[in-house]
């Protein structure tokens, strides 16, 4: 799966702007965290059609980028992302950020992430019984 990052100035409306790109061009946002710091941000995003996204928004003016990230789909119930935590943490997996999405189709979380090897998280959860979007 594909995130959109994208670095905005910390100032009143940003973000308002950033979903007004998306709305124009028709991308559904799926899930989304930010971040920020004194003078800039960044606005981490899964969308409907990531690539059409940072075009649009770069002619917008913005810096943003594509990053693979992990999406793994979860029950609803207690306890279960910390056991998808634990069992990074048993295969020396470090998740560097993490955000909630779901799917529009079962109804089920997802849980986005981002780690070093996309490719070694992705064969670990899967060995481990997860379902990875």
């Amino acid at each position: 799966m594909q995130q959109v990052s994208i670095y905005a100035e910390n100032k009143k409306g940003m973000l308002e702007t950033i979903t007004g790109v998306l709305r124009r061009e028709e991308i559904n946002i799926l899930g989304s965290v930010t971040n920020d710091s004194a003078e800039y941000g960044i606005v981490r995003m899964v969308v409907s059609d990531p690539k059409r996204a940072v075009e649009a928004l770069t002619e917008a003016g913005f810096l943003c980028h594509l990053k693979e990230v992990v999406a793994v789909e979860l029950m609803d119930e207690v306890g279960n992302l910390n056991q998808l935590l634990r069992a990074l943490s048993e295969s020396n997996i470090n998740v560097n950020y993490l955000y909630l999405s779901f799917n529009r189709d079962t109804g089920k979380p997802i849980m986005v992430f981002h780690s070093e090897d996309i490719m070694e998280v992705k064969a670990c959860i899967e060995q481990k019984g997860y379902t990875v979007m």
